[in-house]
């Protein structure tokens, strides 16, 4: 006897399966359009803001800092990283791979490192997986270069 509320909520559900939300065929050629889910452009990318990176900084601030002449953590104050020589912001003491790298830490050399830590500079002693998503790079790299300001 328990069973027959559930069999019968189960038998409810079924029986509107076979009805369809699509208007009946016509012989129109004219009536006949392509379905809301095919006709539907896909979803426009959101170009990524300043904004949209301070929620994402929040992975690093367990190592980083970001304020002006703010503290080194387990990594280096960050303020003022985009456009700054890869391995100089005073007082950290780098990783022989950072400091080998040399360069400037532009949006592109961010991104690519950033991606993938590890795997971009063996070496490094930054654990952290990285960030997959080019668009949440791009928006942790404005709001860092923001932060700059």
């Amino acid at each position: 006897m328990r069973r027959a509320p559930a069999l019968l909520a189960v038998a409810f559900a079924l029986a509107g399966c076979g009805q369809s939300d699509q208007p009946a065929a016509t012989d129109d050629p004219a009536a006949e359009s392509a379905t809301p889910a095919e006709s539907a452009e896909p979803a426009a990318a959101v170009e990524p803001t300043t904004a949209m990176g301070e929620p994402l900084f929040k992975r690093c601030v367990a190592c980083h800092t970001i304020d002006k002449d703010g503290r080194n953590g387990v990594g280096p104050n960050l303020h003022g990283i985009v456009g700054r020589a890869v391995a100089s912001h005073p007082g950290f003491s780098y990783s022989g791979a950072m400091k080998a790298r040399g360069g400037v830490w532009d949006e592109a050399a961010l991104d690519a490192y950033l991606a993938a830590p590890m795997k971009n500079l063996p070496g490094t002693r930054m654990a952290f997986a990285g960030i997959p998503d080019a668009a949440e790079r791009k928006a942790l790299i404005l709001y860092l270069e923001a932060q700059s300001e």
